[in-house]
């Protein structure tokens, strides 16, 4: 019995849509890292992009726990001393870039280097309920189903 290593022509990719209206941000993202790498496949190879292409609509309407929304905070540094800004989750999520929220959650929970930077760019994030793939027929993955945990009320 050989160890089974995908090829390229073995990789067969989908379109997958997911509605982040009222859905926690971690698991969300957790679940959209797996899909991403394409660890939900039996043919999952670490070293190929097995991964689905991911559109998540609605990411402005997405949800948190606790006190993280107040608290979580967003670094960066403008390279002057004494530089270092923050924003938290709650003023980036209604400010003008709200996906952006999303998208570093995700690229968070994916391991680093040049394969997840290509895994990426198979993900979509758009802040309101339209998205310009209908064309390709994506599956709706419904993350409300999956457990009761993974929706919050506001």
């Amino acid at each position: 019995m050989k160890t089974f290593s995908a090829t390229p022509a073995d990789i067969d990719k989908k379109w997958i849509l997911i509605d982040a209206e009222g859905v926690v941000l971690g698991r969300l993202a957790s679940i959209v890292a797996m899909r991403l790498r394409g660890k939900h496949k039996p043919t999952f190879t670490p070293s190929m992009d097995m991964g689905d292409n991911v559109i998540i609509i609605n990411a402005e309407k997405v949800q948190m726990t606790g006190k993280k929304r107040s608290d979580k905070r967003y670094y960066w540094h403008t390279g002057h001393p004494g530089g270092i800004k923050f924003r938290t989750a709650g003023e980036i999520l209604e400010g003008k870039f709200p996906e952006r929220v999303m998208v570093k959650s995700i690229q968070r929970m994916l391991p680093g280097g040049p394969l997840s930077k290509t895994q990426m760019t198979n993900l979509r994030v758009y802040a309101g309920s339209e998205h310009p793939h209908e064309a390709q027929n994506p599956e709706v993955l419904d993350v409300k189903a999956m457990n009761p945990k993974n929706t919050r009320s506001a």
